[in-house]
């Protein structure tokens, strides 16, 4: 039972299943699938396909994660960032408002779900690990910029393209003379409305005597209101004559199952973008699952999440869909509305499949701008460039690093830039594993404590050289502690005795060995010795196993103190 619960994960809180449970997940489905509704249609628009499609990519994906995800509370489905992904990458195969354009998405969802799942069954998900994330902040932050700019031609009612700003703005600026007033005055109402809502909506609640909570919740509907309410006006005086573009015809019903047709050329041009999706998407999503989860001392299993998502964009994919992952705000706004199981995914999923079915007459005349307003209201706070100030004061590397993944982003697009950011993220691991921290230490006197001499006021011997490495020895870094040791030498003449304080060595491999080894060969060739201290178990094995201790030229001592102590007293 215990295997096919780890496999299926929602077996843990079924078996727990109550009626309190069922009544909280309940209420904070409907509140989700409020929110939901616009955001699907809105991020629709921005992946460059029809807005039914933005419905289906929270149905199927909903249900998935329900039975596979090890968070309670993250809601799937589409986002901004892996939408406009998406829409890049589509792009550049199909055009859009074609059946190529739809086939491509939804094969692009699945390559990105087989990906995901590949990586969840070989238990690669530490990998998430290697992408700093002051460079994914800064690649998110670009991507808020462009997603809002390319939803700024729908507000003003002329369009625009391109998957850069110099082509964006290029592409608002020769259309400047054709503005739409209409279509201007409505995204531009709805914008204002949005940006009041989530402050003052919360007080004018409030003061109709509603609790902080409920009004809070209240607030994050707003997006319907303003959905409503264009709606109201755009039936009411025409737009459609009046050249706005609205939303149009949606067909009512559900997706249709079907895998999507595989072909070499497709496959071999969505490939890369559906692996760079779903690293992205995998970051921000159990980035939101760790924080939800931590707040009720819940965990979750990163490899299992791999797999979770994996199936959320398998299904995205059979449902004709495109890349989902899961939201923060969406997922957020479950946990606070009281959600304590994935069964809130799955009222939210019936919720949706209900409008699907029922409501998609009634959005026939919801402006296009109305979902650009959304968009736009909703990438306002991705896009945070404290994080260039953050850096500059605590680490110029990844200051620079994130300067360049943001620039990448902005003039060369969203597939260039997320490359970027992988690249500077790997870049910067290397950089800062080649270079580890070493310091020459002294006994801090009184004590037998030994700290850096450019740090403290420490005791030291002319005669001894005492460095400590704050990192495990391997390929990228020992020649870096060679150089190191040969310097301080060079420097003091009088050395007869190096102590490596191996304290913060945790292991040692082979090519580091041999950079010992040569160390110790050439201090014994000019009449010093090498010596170790505070050498851990694992690392003593491997010594031994080597053979290295039998060469050395020196001794191996349990402390740093009884090593300086002891060499010490051998120089009288």
């Amino acid at each position: 039972m215990r295997a096919l619960s780890t496999c299926l994960p929602a077996l843990d809180w079924l078996a727990n299943y109550n009626a309190r449970t069922f009544s909280r997940d309940l209420m904070a489905a409907i509140v989700v699938t409020i929110m939901l509704i616009p955001q699907s249609l809105a991020y629709a628009l921005l992946a460059g396909v029809p807005a039914q499609v933005g419905l289906y990519a929270s149905i199927v994906p909903l249900l998935a994660y329900a039975v596979f995800g090890t968070s309670r509370t993250l809601s799937v489905g589409p986002v901004a960032v892996a939408s406009l992904m998406s829409a890049s990458a589509l792009s550049e195969v199909a055009l859009q408002g074609t059946t190529e354009y739809l086939l491509a998405a939804a094969l692009l969802a699945s390559l990105s779900g087989l990906f995901l799942v590949l990586l969840g069954l070989l238990r690669l998900g530490f990998l998430a690990n290697f992408l700093s994330h002051p460079v994914i902040s800064g690649f998110i932050t670009a991507s808020g910029i462009l997603i809002a700019l390319s939803q700024l031609g729908t507000i003003l009612g002329v369009g625009g393209r391109g998957d850069n700003l110099p082509q964006l703005l290029l592409s608002i600026a020769e259309k400047l003379d054709s503005i739409n007033p209409y279509t201007l005055a409505t995204g531009g109402a709805v914008i204002l409305f949005l940006l009041w809502s989530r402050a003052g909506a919360v007080r004018f609640l409030k003061g109709l005597s509603l609790r902080a909570h409920t009004a809070d919740l209240l607030a994050k509907a707003a997006p319907v209101v303003g959905v409503l309410a264009s709606i109201a006006v755009a039936a009411l005086f025409d737009f459609e004559g009046k050249q706005v573009a609205l939303v149009g015809e949606i067909p009512p019903g559900l997706p249709g199952l079907q895998i999507p047709v595989f072909s070499r050329e497709l496959f071999e041009a969505l490939i890369t973008p559906a692996i760079m999706i779903s690293i992205i998407g995998y970051v921000e999503s159990v980035s939101v699952g760790k924080t939800l989860a931590a707040k009720r001392r819940q965990k979750i299993d990163v490899n299992r999440e791999l797999i979770a998502l994996g199936a959320a964009n398998v299904g995205s994919g059979i449902s004709g869909a495109f890349p989902v992952t899961g939201g923060f705000s969406r997922s957020v706004v479950n946990f606070d509305a009281g959600a304590e199981t994935q069964m809130a995914s799955v009222f939210t999923a019936f919720g949706i499949a209900l409008a699907s079915v029922f409501l998609t007459p009634f959005l026939y005349y919801l402006p296009k701008a109305t979902l650009a307003a959304t968009i736009i209201v909703a990438v306002v706070s991705l896009v945070d460039f404290t994080i260039l100030k953050k850096t500059w004061h605590f680490s110029r590397s990844d200051f620079s690093a994130v300067l360049v993944t943001i620039a990448i982003t902005l003039l060369f697009g969203v597939e260039v830039g997320v490359s970027c950011g992988v690249a500077a993220s790997i870049l910067l691991f290397l950089y800062r594993t080649s270079r580890p921290h070493i310091a020459e230490v002294g006994l801090v006197e009184g004590t037998e404590h030994f700290r850096n001499i450019k740090r403290h006021k420490v005791l030291t011997v002319p005669e001894i050289l005492t460095i400590r490495v704050d990192e495990s020895l391997m390929f990228s870094n020992a020649s870096y502690l060679e150089d190191r040791i040969y310097a301080d030498l060079a420097a003091n003449t009088q050395v007869k005795h190096v102590i490596l304080m191996c304290s913060a060595i945790n292991e040692i491999d082979w090519s580091a060995l041999e950079v010992l080894e040569a160390v110790n060969e050439r201090l014994a060739e000019q009449g010093m010795q090498l010596h170790l201290s505070e050498v851990k178990g694992p690392v003593m094995d491997s010594l031994q196993k080597s053979g290295f201790l039998k060469h050395l030229s020196g001794k191996v001592f349990l402390t740093q103190f009884q090593a300086f102590s002891q060499v010490r007293a051998n120089l009288v």
